[in-house]
């Protein structure tokens, strides 16, 4: 029977139907935009299609096809699983497996991708108890076709067993896992429009909560039971409506199930969005920006009418009210306004209600109806707001608490409250930077640097950076330190140096805001000045005095360099988990020490008082080893005085230690050690040759290491002895192993002198690719005249300091120094180099090119 009925299944005119039925209602769709229709005719047809297959197949009367899940409730997105339940009344036996087995066979044969399960009533009752998720796609079973009596039977039972309160409880459980899963924000690079915080789960999350308690299936039955108001619900129809119509987009544009906003679709979902590039800003980060602040708004209706439900669900929970002033009350642990009509009343309470919740900072958040009314707030904050003295103090208060700084401005900022008073950061809220190194919106990067300023200051994070602890509760008024962190970056997108169009910004509000002459120059100074710290450390030569010199002199005293310093450890870690390193911490430290230093002195010592004292300081560590004060004179006398000006006085001494008794060694000696900020510094001195420095680099690109820091030096008798700073990008466990491993491999191959090892090609990330990074190669000639400094702008990439090493050499060109830095997928290195022809203006100009076309690849 089984096989006459196959051959009445015609596979191939099913599967034609099926694909002309999916490419009509694709058609309509792109004439009417209509997404809530295309998704309930998908279901239609699919279900026509499904019955007709149950039938064909004479299907027993006793079982039914369910619909769940997504496809259950109606919603059937381009590219989504069709999930099933074939409901038993009794287990199958082999007989009516087989013909399931065949069944489902041809539900995925004529094009449908299908997620099923075959159960009995218990063993769908037993799944459901066990699993949240199981219980959860049960919840919105719809039946196709077959037995109606069981089906009843079955969400007779589904229902008996579950409750309302609990089931909330665990969606919520299981909603923090997810957020948790997407570092619980909606701003990544490329969020999952679907799962991401922000995204349609949230929504779905709700309508299955009130799916479960009885509260309806739509926006307008949870407005009819007062979770939410009119206001709210239209707020949420029009982000759902957004959610689905880029979701579906996005299932056409990828040809596939794909919810992840990939960079592949951005530019080309944007201009279906309607959205056109500027000389200022692509197509692509108006449309996210469009995706962000709809997401907020997500987040906030999800915390809104999750809290709304519970307090339904659960009412005995529910604590009295105790009043704290005449305007507030807790509730739970959440601040309560007392009378919702409080700031359209009043709105000089809005602030107050930050206030208050720093206060008392035992309490854990708000209330719906408090957020809920703080949200109607941002109409209100008029100029008149803004202008008044007395919220002008007030806002300032919100800097200056001991407590809750850094959850007042999330939650104003998640209330549109702080882009209201401060409309300029109104217009970054969503912004995102795609200069591949910040990972953040623009305001939630500018949040997490004052989040990183306010734990400096907490007891609790001291073990964390305890010099930056230090340093910041010395600081006198250190609060203002937020400010300028809320105004440094305040002005990106506008076009032009947004560190000169944040001063401004910051010149006015400190002006307005009465802050003293003082302070407002410090707020400005670090907002202009606040990338400046970062490029001195990571690109200029740390050990000439010539650049701590330079730098004090910019700084003027103190007091501006430690909040230079505090500010811009903190925005360097507020970029990326990636960008910051503790390498990048020790070269910002050393700068810092070594200007606080200058500025004690009033000027700079001379360069020969410099090498005396380095001089000295190395020999008093080399006692420390019972060596003798003559021990150092043979090696020295190879050295001339840019190598006692360009390493410490810790590294001659372990270079000493190291080489005295073998300065004429015919092997090359290779020597490694371990830092505690988790870099490896190398040391290599052997006869110079040539592509040496080629040698070097890739081996330590072969053996997984990136070089940070590299200092070339040849003595008068003609060795090379060269250091480097490397750190692990395989992030192995066995540092110490390593070492060894190192001081051997690299000794062999430079003994065998054979070509340099070629790193291994690897393609470029999908974001260089669809945000190209152009390469700049620039070579100036450096303020003493003889030496070049070079510096490259590329994707990073392996092998990329190999490349450069092998031009310079092709070239004829020395490397002295280098300077590696890296920001995310951006590559920002400075070399200086000598010799070859570059006194030549011409050979500079074709090196240049040369450096860049290879830089393209």
């Amino acid at each position: 029977m089984i096989r006459a009925r196959r051959d009445v299944v015609d596979i191939a005119a099913l599967r034609a139907e099926v694909k002309a039925d999916q490419a009509a209602l694709r058609r309509r769709y792109q004439e009417t935009g209509d997404a809530g229709e295309l998704l309930r005719q998908r279901c239609v047809c699919v279900d026509a299609t499904l019955r007709r297959l149950w039938t064909d197949f004479a299907m027993p009367d006793s079982v039914a096809l369910v619909a769940v899940g997504g496809y259950g409730r109606g919603e059937l997105y381009p590219a989504s699983d069709i999930d099933l339940l074939i409901l038993l009344p009794r287990p199958a036996g082999r007989a009516l497996r087989e013909k399931l087995e065949i069944l489902v066979g041809h539900f995925w044969d004529i094009g449908l991708e299908v997620a099923h399960s075959v159960r009995t009533i218990a063993q769908c009752r037993e799944e459901a108890e066990r699993d949240i998720t199981v219980q959860t796609t049960l919840l919105e079973a719809r039946l196709l076709t077959g037995n109606d009596k069981l089906f009843a039977t079955f969400e007779q039972r589904l229902r008996r067993h579950l409750d309302p309160a609990d089931f909330l409880e665990a969606k919520r459980l299981e909603q923090q896992e997810r957020y948790l899963r997407f570092n619980e924000t909606p701003y990544s690079l490329e969020p999952n429009c679907k799962d991401s915080p922000g995204g349609l789960r949230d929504f779905q999350v709700i309508f299955w909560i009130a799916r479960a308690a009885g509260y309806g299936t739509c926006w307008a039955d949870l407005e009819h039971h007062g979770f939410l108001t009119r206001d709210e619900m239209e707020h949420a129809v029009r982000c759902e409506e957004y959610l689905r119509q880029l979701r579906v987009r996005l299932h056409y544009a990828a040809g596939r199930r794909e919810d992840r906003l990939l960079f592949d679709y951005q530019n080309l979902l944007a201009l279906e969005f309607g959205f056109v590039s500027t000389p200022a800003r692509r197509a692509s980060e108006q449309l996210m920006q469009e995706y962000y602040r709809n997401a907020k708004t997500v987040v906030l209706l999800n915390i809104i009418l999750l809290q709304n439900m519970e307090a339904a669900l659960a009412p005995a929970n529910q604590q009295a009210p105790q009043a704290l002033d005449e305007h507030f009350q807790t509730v739970g642990g959440l601040l309560d306004v007392r009378d919702e009509t409080l700031f359209e009343r009043q709105p000089a309470a809005i602030l107050d209600t930050f206030l208050v919740l720093q206060e008392h900072h035992e309490l854990h958040g708000m209330t719906a109806r408090t957020l809920r009314a703080l949200w109607r707030t941002r109409e209100w904050i008029t100029p008149e707001f803004q202008g008044d003295p007395a919220q002008r103090a007030a806002f300032l208060r919100l800097f200056q608490s001991p407590h809750g700084v850094v959850n007042a401005f999330r939650r104003m900022n998640q209330l549109d409250i702080l882009g209201a008073y401060l409309p300029n950061f109104g217009r970054i809220v969503g912004q995102m930077q795609y200069d591949l190194f910040h990972v953040y919106t623009v305001d939630q990067h500018i949040l997490q640097v004052i989040r990183n300023l306010r734990r400096f200051t907490l007891s609790e994070f001291a073990h964390e950076y305890p010099e930056c602890s230090r340093l910041i509760n010395e600081l006198d008024r250190h609060w203002l330190l937020y400010v300028a962190a809320l105004f440094h970056d305040i002005a990106k997108g506008r076009g032009g140096d947004h560190s000169e169009l944040g001063t401004v910004d910051a010149r006015e509000f400190c002006e307005q805001h009465s802050l003293t002459t003082e302070d407002t120059e410090l707020v400005v100074w670090l907002v202009r000045n606040h990338l400046i710290m970062s490029q001195i450390a990571q690109k200029e030569d740390l050990s000439d005095p010539g650049v701590i010199a330079c730098f004090a002199r910019q700084v003027g005293d103190v007091r501006h360099l430690t909040a230079l310093y505090l500010l811009t450890h903190a925005d360097i870690r507020g970029t990326s988990p990636k960008v910051w390193n503790q390498w990048k911490g020790r070269l910002l430290a050393d700068l810092y020490y070594q200007t606080l230093h200058y500025l004690h002195q009033g000027e700079a010592p001379p360069a020969h008082g410099v090498i005396a004292e380095r001089q000295a300081d190395a020999m008093r560590l080399l006692r420390y080893f019972a060596l003798s004060d003559t021990v150092h004179e043979r090696l020295w006398k190879q050295l001339d005085t840019v190598y006692f000006l360009r390493h410490s006085a810790e590294e001659i001494a372990w270079h000493t230690r190291s080489l005295y008794y073998r300065i004429h060694n015919n092997q090359p000696v290779v020597r490694a050690r371990l830092h505690l900020d988790g870099s490896m510094q190398v040391m290599v001195y052997t006869k110079d040759q040539p592509d040496l420095f080629a040698r070097i680099v890739g081996f330590f690109a072969r053996a997984g290491y990136s070089i940070v820091d590299a200092k070339i030096h040849t003595t008068a008798h003609g060795y090379a002895l060269d250091s480097f700073v490397v750190l692990d990008v395989l992030e192995r466990d066995t540092h110490r192993e390593m070492v060894a491993y190192i001081e051997h491999e690299l000794e062999q191959r430079l003994i065998r002198q054979g070509p340099p090892d070629v790193p291994p090609t690897k393609l470029l990330s999908r974001q260089v690719k669809h945000f190209p990074i152009k390469p700049e190669a620039r070579i100036v000639e450096d303020e003493r005249g003889g030496n070049f400094v070079l510096s490259l702008v590329a994707a990073d990439r392996p092998g990329l300091l190999y490349t450069v090493a092998a031009i310079l050499t092709q070239h004829g060109a020395n490397l002295e120094t280098a300077k590696i830095a890296t920001l995310g997928e951006r590559a920002e290195d400075v070399f200086l180099i000598s010799g070859g022809d570059l006194q030549d203006s011409a050979s500079r100009i074709r090196l240049e090119t040369e450096l860049m076309e290879q830089l393209k690849i």
